[in-house]
């Protein structure tokens, strides 16, 4: 039996995991889990699962679910995380937390051998090189999540990565794909939350929507894969059927194509090496596609997508500056106190105003993180770009 923990239990792809875990009562039990601001939710979970850990934001968040859970531990903040990441009874770690505070415990988590299944681009994007050289080191397999990066390792599977070209990364488009740059100016929170194809956390919708998302994924499938970011290759397809391709050197194309369902990669990272019939699933019937589209995409489009390119192959901090000043801008969009195009102002003018750290240790990548959300608080704060 798999034992997991479970790090963001209440977001879209926790609940994803929770699905394919009671389903198979017999095969994986979450023994841990984390959650942040859903605290009915949380509290239902703990009923549901009875987990022997449990990880919240706050102390005194803690302290009040003790009381109530007297036989489930209580941990808050960082320390929380690591705690429900590094127990000696959990086998696999899931994280499915959304940030830069996802990897210190997934570090840790590694360092402690456990076995990890990735749903948190950022840990990558900051860390790529502590994360996979401390894989290495302690001989922990990862494996991907995000349905983009599970199809590729699906495609990659027997297939030596010699024989690979380039790596495709499809992309939806997000919210306002078939919108011009003129038509941004005025969007809304409302309009841009709604995915045409997905069901996602908010965050991660607005990423989609800039195309950030995408860049995230980029620098994830260079650690991941071991790729060079010029064979990887992003491009518009706007059904989301194809999660990803793989491109052979004899021009031979490899695609994973299935329902718009998170539990599907989701079990699959449970399962691996192993193949389960799925309990609970989108039904995906091939006859009823009409057409798949794609497109190539435009940087000018989506400036971010270059963004992300340019500081993935800076590497170092400059990574790290990009993400938390994205996490920040979308935020505050999200609040209302910035304009939709505003976030990628702010993310570029915190990029262009670093100085890169090309061999950063776990230290230096922590305090670029915090000194670029304080900084580009103080900027929105100022309205720099309003």
């Amino acid at each position: 039996m798999k034992r997991i923990a479970l790090l963001g239990a209440t977001g879209s792809i926790g609940a994803s995991t929770i699905e394919v875990v009671c389903s198979y009562p017999e095969e994986f039990k979450i023994v841990s889990f984390s959650f942040y601001r859903n605290l009915e939710k949380g509290k239902q979970l703990i009923k549901r699962l009875l987990p022997q850990f449990v990880a919240v934001a706050t102390e005194k968040e803690a302290l009040a679910l003790s009381k109530e859970f007297p036989n489930v531990q209580f941990g808050f903040g960082l320390s929380g995380l690591v705690t429900a990441a590094t127990m000696s009874e959990v086998t696999m770690v899931l994280t499915a937390v959304s940030g830069s505070i996802g990897l210190v415990p997934t570090l840790e988590a590694i360092k402690a051998h456990k076995e990890i299944a990735l749903a948190n681009k950022e840990t990558l994007v900051m860390g790529g090189d502590l994360v996979m050289q401390a894989a290495k080191e302690h001989k922990v397999r990862i494996l991907p999540v995000d349905s983009e990066h599970s199809a590729i390792f699906q495609c990659l599977q027997g297939n030596p990565r010699e024989n690979v070209s380039e790596l495709l990364i499809t992309a939806s488009g997000g919210s306002f794909r078939d919108y011009s740059r003129a038509e941004l100016k005025n969007v809304g929170v409302k309009e841009a939350l709604c995915h045409p194809n997905w069901s996602m956390g908010k965050k991660i919708t607005i990423d989609s929507a800039t195309m950030m998302n995408k860049g995230l994924e980029v620098i994830e499938a260079h650690w991941l894969f071991q790729m060079e970011y010029d064979k990887i290759k992003v491009i518009l397809h706007k059904e989301s059927l194809i999660h990803s391709m793989i491109v052979f050197k004899d021009g031979a194309y490899l695609a994973q194509l299935g329902a718009s369902d998170m539990r599907e990669p989701i079990q699959y990272a449970l399962t691996y090496p192993k193949r389960v019939e799925i309990k609970q699933a989108t039904p995906f019937d091939l006859t009823t596609i009409e057409a798949l589209h794609f497109e190539k995409m435009s940087f000018e489009r989506f400036p971010l997508l270059k963004v992300a390119f340019e500081a993935g192959r800076a590497g170092g901090t400059l990574p790290s500056v990009m993400n938390a000043a994205n996490e920040v801008a979308v935020e505050a969009f999200l609040n209302q106190k910035i304009r939709y195009l505003s976030i990628e102002k702010y993310v570029q003018e915190a990029m262009m105003k670093h100085q890169n750290h090309p061999i950063p240790s776990l230290e230096t990548l922590l305090e670029v993180d915090r000194q670029t959300r304080v900084m580009v608080n103080e900027w929105i704060k100022k309205g720099l770009f309003e």
